[in-house]
């Protein structure tokens, strides 16, 4: 393929930059808020902390193939990761699904979705709306609202610490964001029916559908050690590890990225910067640690690793040769 062939975010339909300018006008003209990955309220002794997310363009994956049916995990995770990133127990759960035409099959497979979810999370299903909005929705959209508790002390800190080690936790896949990037670059050759060739077991719709993991488990073991700031892997990419703070990320030891990534590249021609900008690229979770306490999360969890530090410098992400900034 020719450069003109190379394939972006912003050129599928999505430009993070312009994204994030929005979402600062808006938190501004709303007014201050405290908390990062969720917004904390100060109810005496605890916080209460309060997500909202959707599923994004994913859901159009679903609708070429009729398949519902992880959706609704998707929306559970984005929400609940993000709670969990702060260092927040969640514990209640309420969804928003908006639709052209009401249809019993597709809302009930949704629903499933959420149960699975719920459970993942450790979650309560505690209600949810659906809207008939013909003049404004094609096809559907789905967000959800989590709830969480924490103790004041609880709370990470927020903001990593030079020396730190960073620990990771793998990605289950693409997880939900990127979607618009990878649709464009796998339908330019392929259907979603198409067998999926690293596993021709699988179609690539049922690929890309593969459900974002819920890092609940993670939370025990970085407050029992300590842990001074974690970052869920969502929109941005590698970027987000920025939100631990205006440092150097070294990274030495990402987990392998999935088979999935690769074929996305391939397909679409999109280079490598464009890719961790852009994809979890194999690790949907970090948190920023010392080095002792570090080690022992490793110790109290099954897939973790160590995979980089934190240093003094211009901020950036340093990892597989790429300077993200």
């Amino acid at each position: 393929m020719s450069d003109d062939d190379d394939l972006t975010y912003a050129e599928a339909g999505v430009d993070i930059e312009a994204s994030e300018a929005a979402t600062k006008a808006l938190i501004g003209a709303a007014g201050e808020f405290e908390g990062d990955y969720a917004g904390l309220v100060d109810i005496g002794d605890q916080y209460l902390a309060l997500a909202t997310d959707g599923v994004g363009t994913k859901l159009l994956v679903a609708e070429a193939i009729d398949d519902y049916s992880t959706i609704g995990i998707d929306c559970m995770a984005m929400n609940a990761n993000d709670l969990i990133a702060a260092g927040v127990e969640p514990v209640a759960f309420v969804d928003y699904l908006a639709v052209e035409i009401p249809d019993e099959e597709t809302s009930e497979a949704i629903g499933a979705g959420l149960r699975e979810g719920a459970k993942r999370a450790g979650v309560s299903l505690v209600g949810g709306e659906t809207a008939v909005m013909p003049d404004v929705i094609k096809g559907l959209d789905i967000a959800g609202t989590c709830a969480g508790l924490a103790p004041k002390d609880a709370i990470f800190p927020g903001e990593a610490q030079v020396g730190d080690a960073i620990v990771g936790w793998p990605s289950s896949g693409i997880h939900s964001n990127g979607l618009t990037l990878a649709r464009e670059a796998v339908t330019r050759e392929h259907d979603y029916t198409d067998a999926f060739p690293p596993n021709p077991e699988k179609t690539i719709a049922e690929e890309l559908l593969t459900p974002t993991r819920i890092y609940s488990e993670v939370l025990d073991p970085l407050r029992e050690h300590n842990a001074n700031a974690a970052a869920h892997v969502t929109g941005g990419g590698w970027t987000n590890l920025t939100r631990m703070g205006p440092f150097r990320y070294e990274i030495t030891a990402p987990f392998d990225a999935q088979a999935v990534f690769e074929f996305v590249q391939q397909e679409g021609n999109v280079d490598e910067e464009e890719m961790h900008r852009t994809f979890n690229m194999g690790t949907g979770f970090v948190a920023a640690l010392e080095e002792d306490d570090a080690e022992a999360v490793v110790e109290d969890s099954e897939d973790a690793q160590i995979i980089g530090t934190v240093q003094e410098g211009e901020e950036c992400v340093a990892v597989r040769g790429l300077e993200l900034v």
